[in-house]
């Protein structure tokens, strides 16, 4: 089996295992979702989700985020962790959102990353859930499931990223990802993964080298 054909296997099962999945982070506006992934840095989508609603609605806009103290920030984000580095950096994206991108969230990789804190798995997130991009969002359970599986090999996202690219279908990339967050999360984890009842069990290396 290529990994051309494998990828389309993992993703025809996976697809069936994980039918309505979408991104863990709740927001309701474009820039929210910049946020909330920012926060999401070594936090988990749970805590996150419980930031913030209180967070939105002290700074229920762009120009409000960019016009806020930083220290107010980190006030409110402080249970994430890191809450110094991400508040700097969520004032200061709005302020380059509002004076540089006319208020919007850019749609494009290349000028997400521009954005201070966002790197390619956030750029990648953003370009696929807000505007249908093409988009391969390579988090540590996308990279650990992938490598695992056979379709990816090292730890560096942006060299994973590129080799997934190379296999799997572009319209197939994001919802892949999101699917694989879960699978990582309930069934393949990191310590003590449920080879047995694990859906991707007849495709994956990782389980033919136990075998």
């Amino acid at each position: 089996m290529t990994k051309k054909q494998r990828a389309l296997e993992v993703i025809k099962r996976l697809k069936s295992e994980y039918p309505e999945v979408k991104c863990a982070l709740t927001y309701e506006k474009p820039h929210e979702l910049l946020i909330a992934v920012r926060l999401s840095a070594q936090c988990t989508d749970k805590r996150v989700n419980l930031v913030t609603p209180a967070l939105f609605e002290r700074f229920p806009s762009i120009e409000a985020f960019a016009e806020a103290e930083i220290s107010e920030v980190e006030e409110y984000i402080k249970s994430c962790g890191l809450f110094h580095t991400k508040a700097k950096d969520i004032v200061e994206m709005c302020r380059m959102l509002r004076d540089i991108y006319g208020g919007k969230v850019p749609e494009t990789i290349e000028e997400l990353v521009k954005l201070p804190g966002v790197g390619r798995k956030t750029a990648n997130l953003i370009a696929g859930d807000l505007y249908g991009k093409p988009a391969m969002v390579c988090d540590t359970h996308v990279i650990r499931l992938t490598n695992r599986l056979g379709l990816s090999e090292g730890k560096d996202a942006v060299q994973v990223e590129k080799q997934l690219r190379s296999v799997v279908p572009p319209d197939e990339g994001l919802m892949m990802c999101h699917r694989l967050v879960w699978h990582g999360r309930g069934v393949c984890t990191a310590r003590s993964p449920k080879c047995g009842e694990c859906v991707l069990k007849g495709v994956c290396r990782e389980y033919d080298k136990k075998k």
